[in-house]
């Protein structure tokens, strides 16, 4: 595990026991029981599944402010409008980061996405503990990240469960054969991410998709993350058979993300 990763999940740790302290879990739970219809979960993967059956790509866009290896990639940072704005222009999901040391996320990020727009959300963000799956729920995710790197096959299993079981879905993030093993094993989930990106040196190698979509069992969805930057990237995926991709970066840096989103997939979107 890099020490980025290692120095991240410490602080999530903390995070939990400071957040439990103050916002008890059946707290938590009575949120979630009291939410109206409007607030109930949206279907992240069947989201996904339904652009790809129409003939369209499936692209989570991402709402992040920074990154640890990027700094400050979008200010001033509006998430209402930038959720909007991918909607407007074909996203079929949002990512949304709520970690705030690292990426200057929020929960009322995520919160003011959803309320904006009528597509299902994405908490990312460094799961240790099913508490943050309640968290993540009350606010209003549809899905939870959990990344094979950061938790133990028991983790991935019980995590997985715990989302579930809260009507949400779960992106598995994985980067290499052992992790991807591990992953299948350990998950039912249909949706597998593949960061591009090591987590230990940053590299980013798209090759790293297509090496894994080989061993991948044709009922999961491979999506593909990190390093899609221009229309090539893109179209590069697209020609071995990738139909699903989670981006951020290159959106954050456009004066109107949902603009960029369509100049990067073009006709793939309609």
């Amino acid at each position: 595990m890099s020490d980025i990763l290692q120095k991240i999940l410490e602080v999530k740790r903390q995070e939990v026991l400071a957040a439990k302290a103050s916002e008890p879990e059946a707290l938590l739970r009575d949120v979630i029981e009291a939410q109206p219809d409007h607030q109930k979960p949206r279907g992240f993967f069947r989201a996904m599944q339904a652009s790809i059956q129409q003939g369209r790509v499936a692209v989570i866009s991402e709402i992040k402010r920074a990154s640890p290896s990027k700094g400050l990639l979008r200010d001033p940072f509006d998430p209402t409008a930038i959720a909007q704005s991918y909607e407007r222009h074909g996203a079929s999901c949002l990512s949304v980061l709520t970690d705030e040391q690292f990426f200057q996320g929020h929960p009322s990020h995520l919160k003011q996405a959803r309320a904006a727009c009528s597509l299902p959300v994405l908490r990312k963000d460094f799961m240790v503990d099913r508490y943050q799956l309640l968290q993540a729920r009350a606010w209003g995710a549809d899905c939870i990240l959990l990344i094979a790197a950061a938790l133990s096959n028991d983790q991935l299993t019980e995590l997985e469960g715990e989302a579930m079981a809260l009507g949400m879905d779960v992106l598995l993030e994985v980067h290499d054969e052992q992790e991807l093993a591990r992953g299948l094993a350990s998950c039912t989930t249909p949706l597998l991410g593949v960061n591009n990106r090591n987590l230990r040196t940053f590299e980013t190698r798209l090759q790293t998709s297509l090496d894994l979509l080989e061993k991948l069992p044709s009922n999961r969805l491979l999506v593909t993350e990190s390093g899609i930057l221009q229309p090539a990237d893109a179209q590069f995926m697209q020609n071995h058979g990738i139909r699903a991709f989670l981006v951020g970066e290159v959106f954050m840096r456009a004066p109107d993300p949902g603009a960029a989103l369509t100049e990067l997939f073009g006709a793939q979107l309609a």
